[in-house]
């Protein structure tokens, strides 16, 4: 996309040139005369060369892309572009790059017809423009290739990079000037002005000390070509078109790149980050780069806007042009959608480069009238306890809970009520947005018990903002109140004389900002907040009070997680939010955003149910002791589960989880028939210890399960009626190959012990076993004297909604049940249920005890877990909900042709992506894309399956019709955004 050269040529002079007249058959002749390739040529989109790309006759082999470059070029110019993509491609393996095939002669730039002409190497994979939705991991691999890409270049020289180009962002300035005439709107030229001023302002403070070099100056979303990672991921590792190569400043290549995040859909200023961080770590930014980088960007999308509609004057038949056009003013709105300075700071922050602010300095405190000790911080963060112990659980979603909070302090003896700065306010939070909300302060509000006045905190000029609006200005800093009422009409105050009065049990806002800066919106966003509270300061000590010592830089919480908690304990997304509060089918994090919580079903009640609550605190100051002991807690609660099972279970374990429950199970079947033998379905995991390791399959937990099972595991097929190799009517061959192969282990000489299975198939996403398929593999372990397992972790307590069992739903009674995670809300509390002689014949090993299995507490908790199920039809809730989302999900496949089928039934589905319904070729990378994105909306979904390409879809079972129609709408849209 070159628009200029040395020789004879400056875009500030003359007109640039349209792309050159050659049609596909000109391509293709010149493939086949200067290169010997005989094939097709098709055209690619450019802007101002033309660009094709050749395959060979007869195959899809693509040979390269013939490139017809812009009669504006001189040969030099190409040679230097040819020099530096042959050293990057020597200096950096790790990147693929386009370099030149040499032609007949073996020269690597052909004459025709006066036009230069090159054949470039074909990068395979496609680029980054082709996604519609650009996610993290795909942001930061631009980010590491245009690092790498400048790191190459470093001394880099030719005298092809002698060039003045419209693109170089050191000529920006004087290309908007000169081009946006062409743009017609006179409101969008005058916006496009004062952003191209304002950026190249900030640019001319620090361009004297930004570094000099050879820059690719194009590393765009266009011109990055990405391969499949290990991980399932698109990895950008491939760069084309080195049509813009020069020598300028070497930052320019990261805010090129970075401004092409800001054409995608749903990004927006902060998408840049992880891009930033990438290039930082391979090759750091200067402070003075630091700076020019955002307003580079601002500076870019403004060149792109005025360039386009000049070339669109220009050459009005090239569709490439007039397609760019929307997207170049979506990456124009966006960079001006966050004042320059806010970004600046944004960035400056998240590279660890922000310096501490300054102290506010005053003369007499604004609070004279208060004491200090009389003053009370109110603390409404996501972790705060108020909200636990002023009013009912879930409190924080009331619209008066700061009102009730300040009125419960003053009450309580406090003169003046405070809130903190710079601190998440959780009350501002909406439960369901696809959004994160201005909940970040850049002042605090203050609240008294009894009218008063302030006073002014220094000598300044006085400006009023309204009836209720005040600001006195001082050298370094100015203050403003806000919801008050102005007592002083003179244009300046001294220190100590009367400002304003505050009404009693009414808020007043108080802001403080350094002089020239940026004037902060009172709240702003979680995610752009570290550049907004730079353009703050911290009023309190303004007040008269100390500064608050709870503010502080937040700490890398994952990288502490890492050096003390063992990294094979993995934690969901890349970058994951801190989740320090739940409620109901909430989360909440502590950047005061709250996400719906679609995975959860360990919390089979929902999050802090204050009935659950109740209990723990109860019993915990009465007894806890382990199960030795006599007290009534371990016999109710062991009566009442067994109460939920049919006959003959009717003896009860309990346990700590359900790792512990499976593999007991498995112990008690090998007791009872003396026998060590087992069989076990593929694709399931049951846990974690070393019996239930032994018979989980599941390669998406473990890699290599199937090759490293001990010999007393066997393992039947798979019964997945979607993918597995039995489908529709022929599904019941699973349950007939499952049989033949127990009778044949019998007639071996090594009958099981016993069957362990999930009732519904949980890895795959909830999926049902085939009808009848537990009566006949039942039958025949039960025929060659083993037991019957059925793993109820995931499933058990209402779940599926019509039953509470899922064995009942394929109408049989095992013989030994494991149960957990919905038995304790999220405490740990397993069972195993199975017959009186089957827990008898356990007493051959010796004795069992688990030391808190079966304390009073998880025996409280498990009794009021059955309650609550009962009073508030959580299982009724499962068979309303879970019909209503299934159907919507459904509905949301016929739409959507990634959605291969949804699994499930009530409250345990699965939504299975495929790339193909005919070849049902697993979406894994898609899959872990959608929950990423699916985080950016403000819900928690993870993948499942062996292919990782399940939506697993397991919420507590308290989740109402609006949060599952959050659900689908959101994962409507980021179906929506292209894959």
């Amino acid at each position: 996309m070159t628009a200029g050269r040395t020789a004879g040529f400056n875009f500030l002079e003359q007109p640039a040139l349209p792309a050159p007249q050659v049609s596909e058959a000109d391509a293709q002749r010149i493939a086949a005369t200067h290169y010997g390739v005989e094939g097709d040529a098709v055209s690619l989109g450019s802007q101002q060369d033309k660009n094709f790309l050749v395959r060979r006759g007869g195959t899809a082999e693509v040979v390269g892309v013939l490139k017809v470059a812009n009669p504006a070029f001189s040969e030099v110019e190409l040679a230097a572009q040819d020099a530096a993509a042959k050293l990057i491609a020597d200096t950096e393996p790790e990147l693929r790059i386009a370099v030149p095939v040499p032609n007949r002669a073996g020269a690597e730039v052909t004459t025709v017809d006066g036009l230069l002409v090159r054949l470039l190497r074909y990068l395979p994979g496609g680029t980054l423009i082709d996604a519609d939705h650009l996610g993290p991991a795909a942001v930061a691999g631009l980010g590491d290739v245009a690092a790498r890409v400048s790191r190459a270049l470093t001394g880099f020289d030719h005298e092809g990079l002698d060039r003045v180009l419209q693109w170089d962002p050191r000529y920006g300035a004087d290309v908007v000037a000169a081009l946006v005439g062409h743009v017609g709107d006179p409101a969008q030229r005058e916006r496009l002005q004062t952003a191209t001023d304002e950026a190249w302002e900030r640019i001319t403070r620090v361009a004297g000390d930004l570094p000099r070099q050879a820059v690719h100056l194009d590393i765009t979303d266009a011109n990055v070509v990405v391969s499949p990672a290990a991980d399932g991921s698109r990895r950008p590792d491939g760069v084309i078109d080195f049509g813009d190569l020069t020598n300028t400043w070497a930052v320019s290549e990261l805010a090129i790149a970075a401004s092409s995040v800001l054409g995608h859909t749903g990004t927006e200023p902060v998408s840049i980050l992880p891009a930033v961080r990438a290039f930082h770590a391979l090759r750091p930014l200067t402070a003075a780069e630091v700076d020019a980088l955002w307003p580079m960007v601002v500076l870019r999308t403004a060149v792109l806007i005025v360039s386009g509609a000049q070339q669109a004057q220009l050459d009005p038949d090239n569709a490439y042009v007039t397609e760019q056009s929307d997207g170049e003013w979506r990456m124009f709105e966006q960079a001006t959608s966050v004042p320059v300075d806010v970004m600046t700071a944004v960035i400056r922050a998240d590279l660890g480069l922000a310096a501490p602010p300054a102290d506010v300095g005053t003369t007499v405190p604004m609070l004279a009238a208060v004491a200090p000790e009389d003053v009370v911080t109110l603390d409404l963060s996501p972790t705060s306890d108020a909200y636990d112990f002023a009013f009912t659980p879930g409190g924080w979603l009331q619209s008066d809970v700061e009102d009730r909070l300040a009125r419960d302090a003053v009450r309580d003896g406090a003169a003046a009520v405070v809130t903190r700065f710079g601190q998440p306010r959780l009350g501002l939070a909406p439960a369901l947005s696809q959004r994160s909300a201005e909940v970040v302060p850049t002042g605090v509000r203050l609240w008294p018990a009894q009218a008063l006045t302030l006073v002014a905190p220094w000598d300044g000029e006085v400006v009023t903002g309204g009836a209720d609006t005040v600001t006195v200005r001082g050298d370094a800093y100015e203050v403003t109140l806000t919801g008050v009422r102005p007592v002083t009409a003179a244009a300046a105050v001294r220190a100590g004389e009367p400002l304003a009065d505050a009404a009693a049990a009414q808020w007043a806002d108080v802001a403080v900002r350094p002089a020239g800066a940026v004037v902060a919106p009172p709240l702003v966003r979680p995610e752009v907040a570290p550049g907004w509270l730079g353009q703050a300061r911290d009023p309190r000590p303004v007040l008269g009070l100390a500064p608050d010592v709870a503010v502080s830089p937040t700490t890398d919480l994952v990288a502490r997680r890492d050096r003390s908690f063992a990294p094979v304990q993995e934690h969901y997304y890349r970058r994951p939010p801190q989740i320090e509060r739940g409620w109901r089918h909430y989360l909440m994090s502590t950047a005061g955003r709250c996400y719906l919580d679609m995975v959860n079903n360990v919390t089979v009640l929902g999050h802090a149910h204050p009935r659950i609550a109740d209990t723990a605190s109860r019993q915990l100051r009465k007894l806890n002791t382990n199960s030795r002991f006599n007290y009534a807690a371990v016999v109710e609660y062991s009566e009442r589960l067994a109460a939920e099972l049919p006959d003959p279970l009717d003896t009860v374990f309990l346990v700590n989880s359900g790792s512990e429950a499976s593999d007991l199970a498995i112990r008690l079947a090998l007791a009872a028939t003396g026998r060590r033998d087992m069989v076990a379905m593929r694709e399931a995991y049951h846990g974690w210890t070393y019996g239930t390791d032994a018979v989980s399959t599941s390669t998406a937990d473990n890699p290599n399960a199937l090759a490293t099972r001990p010999d007393w595991v066997h393992t039947v097929e798979s019964p997945n009626s979607f993918r597995g190799k039995y489908r529709g009517p022929d599904v019941g061959r699973y349950a007939e190959e499952a049989v033949a192969q127990i009778e044949r282990l019998a007639a071996d000489g090594r009958p099981p012990a016993g069957f362990i299975c999930e009732s519904v198939y949980g890895n795959a996403g909830g999926m049902a076993l085939p009808d009848c398929y537990l009566q006949q593999v039942y039958a025949a372990v039960r025929g060659v004297g083993g037991l019957a397992i059925a793993d109820e972790v995931q499933v058990g307590y209402g779940r599926l909604g019509h039953w509470f069992w899922g064995f009942e739903q394929q109408g049989v009674v095992p013989d030994i049940v494991s149960v957990a995670k919905s038995t304790g809300n999220g405490y740990p509390l397993g069972a195993v249920i199975t017959s009186r002689a089957v827990a008898e014949a356990f007493r051959s090993q010796g004795y069992f005890f688990s030391s808190t299995g079966g304390s009073p507490l998880s025996c409280a908790i498990g009794l009021t877990v059955f309650d609550v199920l009962r009073d508030e039809d959580l299982q009724g809730n499962a068979v309303r909900v879970g019909g209503h989302l299934k159907r919507r999900l459904e509905a949301l496949g016929d739409r959507h042709p990634l959605i291969g089928t949804v699994h499930g039934i009530g409250l345990y589905l699965g939504v299975e992506m495929v790339r193909d319904r005919q070849t049902l070729e697993p979406a894994t990378e898609e899959t872990a894309a959608i929950c990423e994105r699916m985080l950016d909306l403000g819900v928690i979904i993870q993948p499942t399956g062996d292919h990782s390409n399940i939506l697993k879809t397991k919420p507590p079972l308290c989740i109402d019709i609006e949060s599952a129609d959050f659900y689908v709408d959101a994962l409507d849209r980021v179906l929506s955004e292209g894959w």
